[in-house]
């Protein structure tokens, strides 16, 4: 009788601990969920904060991966290359120890992500605009890097991979901003940067500024030509030799589109280009001319009807002037200035977006 009475004192005590273990879990998650309502005026006074890099400087190149969200690289000015595998939560430098100095252009290969590509030198010709060293490579996704020409270029502000072929890459070569040179224009390489062809040139007052790849057609080209100089004290944007060109056959041969109906005349400035993925006939241009702005082409740049006149698009056109257009929607594309602009109608309106900056 003693044993019985034990043993049932034993299981009630029991069931007691577990009824009471779980009214305390219950209470618990009644708090936590309380927590969640708590008063606004507790954590209104938040504010954004940068978290990196903090590289002392500005950057103008930057570029995603396809399938991959979440890893960037950009180019820093005076501050080489830096990676995010976290979609900006960290950031690390990864040219260290192999090359330093500004960068205009980065490019990864669509078809072997390993291949990276970096042009020297940046495209922002403020008065303490600074140089590169020429083309850098790494066949390992930024683990090492090696030279590959181009040494002389001082400023490289696009770089274009076929998407197919990683050892087919284009350059657009602006060169030395401070005085004539030859070393100006667009380049080629078909053998992954071991060698290189200058093949659209105009003189060496004239470099290459901007450079973009039909999406689907990769034989095809769109290269802008850009006359500038600057001085410590001066800045002269446009002049003979500015213009728009297209090539058909890889870069080969060029032919100018300068002159096509629809183009502004008289002297023209720097010229910022894009065309649709999702229609290739239609390309855009942002001309800074007398009578400049944005510009349209629905027949792969035989006629041009000029869109949008808006004078934010070409705020500091010689600091910006890069437009993209959207990989699925023909409609869809984007102004980055001053602020970021984005399209819903081809570019005849634009909204306006503020961007987060650091304090």
């Amino acid at each position: 009788m003693i044993n019985l009475l034990k043993s049932t004192f034993q299981i009630v005590s029991i069931l007691i601990l577990i009824l009471l273990f779980h009214e305390g879990q219950a209470q618990k998650k009644k708090n936590q969920n309380a927590n969640l309502g708590f008063d606004e005026s507790l954590y209104k006074a938040l504010e954004w904060r940068s978290i990196g890099p903090y590289r002392g400087g500005r950057s103008a190149a930057v570029t995603g991966v396809p399938g991959k969200p979440n890893l960037y690289y950009f180019g820093s000015a005076g501050g080489g290359v830096w990676r995010t595998k976290n979609g900006g939560n960290s950031w690390e430098n990864i040219s260290d120890g192999y090359f330093g100095g500004s960068v205009g252009a980065v490019a990864v290969s669509e078809y072997d992500h390993n291949v990276i590509y970096v042009g020297g030198g940046e495209k922002t010709v403020r008065g303490n605009v600074s140089f590169g060293y020429g083309m850098w490579k790494s066949t390992d996704a930024g683990q090492t890097w090696s030279q590959v020409g181009l040494k002389d270029s001082r400023h490289i502000s696009r770089v274009r991979i076929h998407p197919k072929n990683p050892d087919l890459v284009y350059a657009a070569v602006m060169g030395n901003l401070f005085a004539a040179n030859d070393t100006r224009g667009v380049y080629r390489s078909q053998d992954g940067g071991a060698t290189w062809k200058r093949v659209l040139f105009v003189n060496n007052e004239v470099g290459a500024v901007d450079l973009i790849l039909d999406a689907n057609n990769p034989r095809i080209l769109y290269a802008s030509t850009w006359r500038v100089r600057r001085t410590p004290y001066s800045l002269s944007s446009g002049g003979q030799g500015s213009g728009l060109w297209k090539s058909i056959d890889g870069g080969e041969t060029w032919n100018s589109l300068s002159a096509k109906k629809g183009l502004p005349q008289g002297i023209l400035g720097i010229i910022g280009i894009a065309v649709s993925p999702a229609n290739s006939q239609r390309v855009w241009a942002l001309v800074e001319a007398e009578e400049g702005g944005l510009f349209r082409s629905e027949d792969g740049g035989e006629n041009w009807t000029k869109i949008n006149d808006q004078r934010s698009l070409r705020q500091r056109a010689w600091y910006y002037t890069r437009i993209y257009a959207d990989p699925v929607d023909e409609d869809v594309m984007y102004v980055l200035n001053v602020r970021f602009h984005k399209s819903k109608d081809g570019g005849k309106t634009f909204t306006e977006y503020e961007t987060p900056r650091p304090s």
